[in-house]
């Protein structure tokens, strides 16, 4: 099982950073406009949304694993509810490679796998280095088209 890159929980505590910050200020305006909301408790309310994102962000990591086998791609995933997820090769419509602007300053990239249904359709793996995503990308797509002719057969 290969893991994700370290530099993802920056980037995961930094989401969690910004949901904490949203929170107090949502608090802030709160006390300011319709009821009276102590100071200690808008505080509080970062402060303990920083941390549980923090404690989140590094279990999710710690679990966050990926394999490629012989017939497809499995996935484990998830802190409060714990995902398995198989992607057969065969089910593979196509795989992108994507990395937004915070995710090029921290050098990260996601590869999106899109598969053939309409219930989660596409599986993502982020936190893998540009390279990696590259490489896994083309590996995932040599996959798809074998199993592909495979299946014809």
């Amino acid at each position: 099982m290969e893991s994700l890159h370290p530099r993802i929980r920056v980037l995961w505590i930094g989401q969690w950073a910004i949901t904490a910050i949203v929170l107090g200020t949502i608090a802030l305006v709160a006390d300011r406009l319709f009821v009276d909301v102590p100071t200690a408790l808008q505080g509080g309310i970062v402060v303990v949304g920083f941390v549980l994102g923090t404690v989140y962000a590094l279990r999710l990591y710690q679990i966050w694993r990926f394999e490629l086998q012989s017939d497809a791609l499995y996935l484990e995933r998830g802190v409060v509810t714990f995902v398995e997820t198989a992607v057969p090769f065969v089910r593979v419509q196509h795989v992108d490679t994507q990395f937004g602007p915070i995710e090029r300053a921290l050098g990260l990239s996601s590869v999106v796998v899109y598969t053939a249904g309409s219930r989660n359709a596409d599986v993502r793996i982020p936190g893998l280095t540009p390279d990696r995503a590259r490489e896994l990308q083309d590996t995932l797509r040599d996959l798809a088209v074998e199993s592909e002719a495979d299946d014809a057969v």
